[in-house]
């Protein structure tokens, strides 16, 4: 009674570690000769600190970010070498906010050698075919590239990734813009997750590879993370030869322990049991990615407007991954008002009404109606305004 009082009421309302090593000198003690090789080679300065001068002056950081950051500085004597890295980043496309990132996750960057250590990256990104702005956005997004050696650690993980992904233009892309991408290590990482997944857990490096292609971090974790994972799948009863399971991981990942528990207790003052949770999760593990507020309301919205039973959104888990703003409460509202006018008798189940594309719902649920309920359109364009 309660329950459907609640929906007459809810229902009312609605309607890269290999650099050249800087050679480390004595701060406090400075020779007339040192003096005067500093002054050859570059702006030379007895104080220690100056680099806090020259990161605000010539980077454009803050005060106080240039004095945490000239701190792996400090054996500097001169601006020869950060005048060089400097110049050649801006040389290569980089802007200020560009080299203050990269410098901000490594300073160490300020002492490398031009020609031999980012001078060569540089070109073998441009021989991969990246354009400027690519190797802008590729260093930026993996800025570990300039501490690696391009046949020893480059040139390797390029192919192994290569071999994951199926397509160097998909390693590409994503070296651009997914962070770390190249800082995993073949032979610790890469090599050990292909093997514990294949030879363990018995899943063919087909199926991982079709998954890496969106999510490249899954095989990039720990080996004792990974495993990890696959224990709290086999908790689930997630079927190791399922398609799923390595989807399931991937979930899993993304989501800590604590949220996962916050979110089982939530879907328990529900009504759902343990068993319904896990299944629901090897339905639709993605639905484990909803913020526990927009979970919460969204679980509310079915059972207390639409009628649902917490056991039917279980049983239908993927209900959870439509927006509630841009398509659940307008298509509710259209419907409504269709069965309001008495021009629609309900006959087709809601959950397919969700699950069809927008072109298809206007042409069989509003276009058909456009004469008679003209705000019909307007009802669906509220609800695209309410979702931004």
């Amino acid at each position: 009674m309660a329950v459907a009082t609640l929906r007459s009421v809810l229902r009312c309302e609605i309607l890269l570690p290999l650099f050249e090593t800087c050679r480390l000198r004595d701060l406090l003690c400075f020779s007339s000769s040192v003096d005067a090789a500093a002054a050859v080679c570059g702006t030379a300065s007895p104080d220690p600190h100056f680099m806090v001068e020259y990161l605000v002056n010539s980077c454009g950081f803050s005060p106080s970010e240039a004095a945490k950051f000239s701190k792996p500085l400090a054996h500097l004597r001169s601006t020869e070498k950060p005048d060089a890295v400097v110049n050649f980043m801006r040389s290569q496309g980089f802007d200020g906010a560009g080299i203050r990132k990269v410098i901000s996750l490594r300073p160490i960057y300020l002492c490398c050698n031009v020609e031999k250590n980012l001078a060569p990256k540089f070109q073998f990104l441009r021989d991969l075919g990246l354009s400027e702005s690519d190797i802008v956005d590729a260093i930026v997004s993996n800025h570990g590239i300039l501490g690696l050696d391009v046949h020893r650690s480059i040139v390797p993980k390029l192919e192994m990734w290569e071999s994951l992904l199926g397509s160097r233009e998909l390693v590409l892309m994503h070296l651009k813009k997914t962070g770390w991408f190249f800082c995993s290590s073949v032979e610790k990482t890469l090599l050990p997750n292909l093997k514990f997944l294949r030879d363990e857990c018995g899943i063919p490096e087909e199926r991982v590879s079709l998954v890496l292609r969106s999510c490249p971090q899954f095989i990039s974790q720990k080996p004792e993370s990974l495993r990890s994972l696959v224990a709290r799948a086999d908790e689930l009863g997630v079927p190791r030869q399922s398609r799923m399971f390595v989807r399931t991981l991937v979930a899993l990942q993304m989501v800590s322990k604590e949220s996962f528990e916050a979110k089982v207790e939530l879907m328990r003052s529900f009504g759902w049991s343990e068993s319904e949770f896990s299944s629901a999760v090897r339905k639709t593990p993605t639905f484990l990615w909803i913020s526990l507020d927009m979970m919460r309301r969204k679980v509310e919205f079915f059972i207390y407007v639409v009628g649902y039973t917490p056991s039917l959104i279980a049983d239908k888990s993927d209900l959870l991954l439509y927006s509630l703003q841009k398509r659940v409460i307008p298509r509710f509202r259209v419907t409504e008002m269709l069965k309001l006018k008495g021009l629609w008798t309900g006959q087709a189940k809601f959950s397919y009404i969700l699950s069809i594309t927008d072109t298809k719902f206007i042409e069989q649920f509003v276009l058909p109606h456009k004469e008679n309920v003209p705000e019909l359109l307007d009802i669906l364009r509220a609800g695209e305004c309410e979702g931004k």
